[in-house]
């Protein structure tokens, strides 16, 4: 199994953008969200990953097939001070469970060393035991999870939980 990471290049923008409408579609699940006029989710700040430029957006392949991304951002979820969030991270159905993900996470902690801020919803029960196990390890125990803090509210009205770490 050959596995690549690389950064999302302008000219695959609609390629993320496509993959963001699953991706979303997939988490309204647990936000309850709707589509909007056009049948879409939509993602307001796409844009800014090619602005901005503490944002950056990454695919993962394997065997040459995408198979995730990931997109990170200095956007802070609570109110301390750090580098780096998870602003949206997926990997495809079929490669869940083998590694990949872990593999992708460890790659992006690498690459943006610093404080990480990971927010996650409480309700998906799936996403919040992966990312525990993966900081845990990670961070060899040195994390913190922050819960109640309202300024994580969902737009089902669930407070989010959130991640502390440094790498």
């Amino acid at each position: 199994m050959e596995i690549s990471i690389e950064p999302v290049k302008i000219e695959e923008k609609e390629i993320l953008k496509n993959l963001l409408e699953k991706y979303n579609y997939e988490f309204s699940q647990y936000e309850q969200s709707d589509v909007n006029n056009l049948g879409l989710y939509g993602f307001d700040y796409l844009d800014y990953y090619w602005i901005e430029k503490n944002r950056f957006s990454y695919f993962i392949k394997v065997n040459e097939i995408l198979a995730g991304f990931a997109l990170v951002s200095d956007d802070q979820e609570i109110n301390i001070e750090t580098d780096y969030s998870m602003a949206e991270f997926t990997i495809f159905y079929k490669y869940r469970n083998k590694g990949i993900g872990k593999i992708f996470v460890k790659y992006l902690f690498e690459k943006h060393k610093g404080k990480w801020q990971i927010k996650y919803h409480p309700k998906n029960k799936i996403s919040e035991k992966f990312w525990i196990n993966i900081v845990k390890e990670y961070s060899k125990g040195k994390y913190e999870i922050i819960e109640n803090d309202e300024n994580t509210i969902y737009r089902d009205g669930t407070i989010g939980k959130v991640l502390l770490l440094e790498t």
